[in-house]
């Protein structure tokens, strides 16, 4: 295993599209690193730029130390599996996991081999450790049964398992994965993300993945990296990025359902307070906000969110605290002991998520009202930063 390290990287094409712009990153030995985003962000770039795939415009990318900007992918020590599989569909199981082996044999040639004796010793020795490293990755895998089989009897869970065994036999430095779970269907993706997470905490292996589907990665990673037009938003594990965002885009992204945002103004209430005005609603905010950021801001504009399981709904009448707003109800949403519900209130479209047990009285159409859980609520500037509280 081993170390990656990208520095200032940066990918230009042509003389005006910056798909990567200086990209720092350190990777530790045995790290699952994965890069999220939106489509054309630059994760993808930057993966094949650490494979080789890419030419860099700027910058350096070490593995183990070594700079490899000049390096071919061939000499990298790594190993990648694509979006799509890449399976040979002439050759089974068993011989597309040792395809990459097969063309990388260490001993002699053919004919100088023949000529002092010792080829045919020799290819049966790298022959027998061929089968043997195969047939490991198979059992690591569950793919045992499946190694006669050509790939167009195979389902689409078990050939992304096999280009995964491709991987893997090549007991690489670096595993690269470019959105190998995109093309499978819900289920099969959950058991896939589940296998990967075993594989990883079994090989303790140097992982770099890329994924546009937030929940993929939040459930992957050790550490996230979240990218938007060739830039890096936020580096940190997935309960950092989801708990203290960085910035109105990562709030927005990272989160399912994403998280309300509600555009306001500040101002001091009379015993030097904060309150937050949207539209005709008035909210106080709660104590950690008083000797935080807020002070500076004054009476400036700002954002405030709220991610959907922070916002409570009341039973009918129930208004105590300036922290309610009052809606009605547009869809609900169940998705088995939680459901989405979606309410329309002053004009905007409020997601608040909880449990199937409180929707019993609770209809499309309703009035509803929410409490908002003024101790969870987030902070943005006009320029998108987060603004942080005591609390952070």
């Amino acid at each position: 295993m081993a170390t990656v390290e990208l520095k200032a990287v940066s990918k230009i094409y042509g003389t005006t599209v910056r798909a990567v712009d200086s990209v720092d990153l350190s990777i530790a030995n045995g790290e699952f690193i994965v890069l999220v985003g939106p489509s054309g962000c630059g994760k993808s770039t930057t993966l094949r730029m650490i494979a080789g795939l890419e030419d860099l415009s700027g910058g350096t990318i070490s593995i183990g130390n070594r700079i490899v900007n000049d390096v071919p992918p061939k000499d990298r020590n790594i190993a990648m599996v694509f979006q799509n599989y890449a399976l040979y569909p002439h050759l089974n199981v068993r011989q597309n996991l040792s395809f990459g082996l097969e063309r990388r044999r260490t001993f002699k040639s053919r004919w100088r081999g023949i000529w002092d004796s010792t080829y045919r010793t020799q290819r049966h020795a790298e022959r027998l450790a061929i089968t043997a490293r195969v047939d490991a990755a198979a059992r690591t895998l569950g793919i045992e049964q499946l190694l006669h089989r050509p790939p167009r009897e195979l389902s689409g869970g078990q050939r992304q398992r096999v280009a995964v065994g491709r991987a893997l036999v090549r007991d690489p430095a670096v595993f690269l994965f470019d959105e190998p779970l995109s093309n499978l269907d819900a289920l099969l993706r959950g058991e896939m993300r589940t296998e990967l997470r075993i594989l990883h905490r079994s090989l303790r292996a140097t992982m770099v993945y890329v994924t546009h589907d937030q929940e993929e990665a939040m459930s992957l990673a050790d550490r996230m990296v979240v990218m938007k037009d060739g830039v890096v938003q936020q580096i940190g594990s997935p309960a950092e990025i989801y708990d203290s965002p960085a910035n109105r885009f990562v709030a927005g992204f990272i989160g399912t359902p994403p998280m309300n945002m509600f555009e306001g103004r500040l101002a001091r209430d009379s015993t030097g307070g904060f309150t937050f005005h949207w539209k005709e609603s008035v909210f106080s905010l709660c104590k950690r906000w008083v000797a935080g950021e807020l002070s500076a801001l004054g009476h400036d504009t700002i954002t405030l969110g709220i991610r959907p399981d922070r916002l409570r709904i009341l039973p009918a009448g129930e208004n105590e605290n300036s922290c309610c707003l009052t809606g009605h109800v547009v869809t609900i949403e169940r998705y088995g002991p939680l459901a989405d519900i979606v309410a329309v209130v002053n004009g905007m479209r409020v997601i608040s998520r909880t449990s199937t047990d409180t929707l019993a009285a609770i209809c499309e159409g309703d009035a509803i009202t929410l409490e908002f859980q003024m101790q969870f609520a987030h902070m943005f500037r006009a320029d998108g930063s987060a603004v942080t509280s005591p609390k952070n």
